[in-house]
């Protein structure tokens, strides 16, 4: 999603909803107003705070199965920073990232500023869909 897509209106959001063949439910437009009001990582679980926040009575089970789906269609990117943690990521252009293990935030890295040597072959029968950079840091 380009930075001119952000700040879109209710029926902005369920006009993209639709172009990517999601039924756009009550819940699942205010789950995207949410996570596409601006370039930002959020987990499921921060989502479904916001949500609450606003009044919404979206249940836990709906945000995560509404960000997987978002997830699958485009609309958002996973970043899985370990086993435990995983963020979407509402800026779904090529880019990496940095995850400070000490405070949990993770901060995009433009594309061009990674440099990547040569690919290992990839397995018979399968071709690269993506390269994904998680850079681990500390604070000091």
């Amino acid at each position: 999603m380009s930075a001119a897509e952000f700040h879109l209106s209710k029926a902005e959001i369920v006009e993209l909803l639709r172009r990517h063949r999601i039924s756009p439910t009550q819940q699942r437009v205010e789950i995207a107003q949410i996570v596409l009001s601006k370039p930002q990582h959020l987990s499921a679980d921060e989502v479904l705070a916001l949500a609450h926040e606003r009044g919404s009575r979206v249940s836990k089970a709906t945000v995560y199965n509404t960000m997987g789906l978002f997830a699958r269609v485009g609309l958002v990117r996973e970043v899985i920073v370990d086993p435990t943690k995983v963020f979407y990521d509402s800026n779904v252009s090529e880019h990496h990232h940095f995850y400070n293990v000490d405070t949990g935030e993770l901060m995009d890295i433009p594309a061009g500023a990674v440099e990547l040597g040569t690919l290992p072959d990839l397995p018979k029968g399968t071709q690269a869909a993506g390269v994904d950079v998680i850079i681990r840091v500390r604070s000091q």
